[in-house]
């Protein structure tokens, strides 16, 4: 379901020059005044004209480096007098907003730790009420879409119209090639609920390593989304934070020059005659599969029932893990992943097994 926000469009802002994809880089974090100027213009040579740079920084350990503080903006600010540029930072306080504006910053954004809190989103709403500095939001560390569209509803409530996301990928116990979990469904399900609002990708925290940062930037571009957040720094083997992930600025260039920007859409009438016939094909088998999960439900039902009856545990885990290896290995000979099948197949049990809950404690629907 849409949810639709009070969204001023993205080329109203005044922040990002024209065409696709729009591209914010820079360092991690500000580390020196030199680091700051010298970046900033071999990339300002790229065409980028967005800047970004950590000021302050919520590092996971004490004692470790957690940004230059205030004096920061002043190298920030020097390269928005000198260069042009425009130039945006991490906001997590009422002082750190305060501190952007009297320096200058054109935009900023809440980190993932941040927006997971919705009391600190709060008070980062009322700081910012009714101004005009556009505001980007990234995910919440955790995959909760809601928790995500909420930093979002507050920041609008506040009167803030120039909103926008960053994906920035998700924390995850398990092992995986990148530092976060991409959980691209999680994008395109926020892609099509808030399809108002201007959407980014930050592939150098996704990846955690820059070898990975060209596949994830094209995949990014690939869904549809709009731009790339990426860190650039003029010596990244120096870096004071995240040296693994960030590019020189002609790594930058490099990989920019390599990525396919997709359209939206076609005027071609072979184009749109050929996609509506395969989406019309989508649009029958769809209905088939809801047809068939709404019959497989109802013989759930009559299976509760009659464990009900015979006074039978709901779970029977040797039936099931039998049920998924046979269906893994079917759609394995389909060429379906196996993560794909466990997925759907592990939604559809769940949701029986509720529904036998209900029956076996007398709460379902008649």
């Amino acid at each position: 379901m849409e949810r639709r926000l009070d969204i001023v469009p993205v080329g109203e802002w005044g922040i990002f020059p024209e065409g696709k994809p729009l591209m914010i880089a820079g360092p991690c974090s500000a580390e020196s005044e030199v680091q700051i100027m010298e970046t900033a213009r071999r990339i300002k040579s790229l065409g980028i004209n967005v800047f970004r740079a950590g000021i302050w920084k919520p590092r996971t350990h004490p004692n470790t480096f957690e940004g230059v503080g205030t004096v920061g903006l002043k190298w920030m600010q020097r390269v928005k007098n000198e260069l042009g540029m425009k130039i945006c930072t991490e906001v997590a306080s009422e002082k750190h907003i305060f501190d952007c504006l009297k320096f200058g910053v054109d935009m900023v954004w809440i980190g993932a730790r941040t927006t997971a809190n919705p009391f600190l989103v709060q008070e980062l709403a009322e700081a910012l009420r009714d101004m005009d500095i556009p505001v980007l939001v990234k995910n919440p560390v955790s995959p909760d879409i809601d928790l995500w569209i909420g930093a979002l509803e507050r920041l609008n409530q506040a009167g803030i119209k120039k909103l926008g996301v960053i994906h920035r990928g998700f924390s995850t116990s398990g092992k995986i090639r990148y530092r976060n979990s991409p959980e691209w469904q999680l994008a395109v399900e926020l892609r099509s609920r808030c399809p108002e609002l201007p959407f980014f990708c930050d592939p150098s925290h996704i990846a955690g390593d820059r070898k990975y940062l060209q596949e994830i930037s094209q995949r990014s571009l690939d869904l549809g989304l709009d731009g790339l957040m990426i860190e650039s720094h003029c010596d990244p083997s120096c870096a004071l934070s995240d040296a693994s992930q960030q590019l020189t600025p002609e790594d930058l260039g490099t990989l920019m020059k390599n990525l396919a920007v997709r359209n939206p859409d076609s005027d071609s009438p072979e184009y749109k005659e050929n996609i509506d016939r395969l989406r019309e094909q989508i649009d029958a088998i769809d209905d088939q599969i809801l047809s068939d999960i709404a019959m497989r439900m109802r013989i759930s039902r009559e299976i509760g029932e009659y464990k009900k009856r015979n006074n039978i545990a709901i779970i029977q885990a040797s039936r099931w893990d039998a049920v998924l290896e046979k269906v893994t290995a079917r759609g394995a000979e389909y060429g379906l992943s196996e993560h794909f099948i466990s997925v759907i197949f592990n939604a559809i049990h769940d949701a029986s097994v509720q529904v036998q809950n209900e029956i076996l404690s007398g709460t379902a629907e008649k």
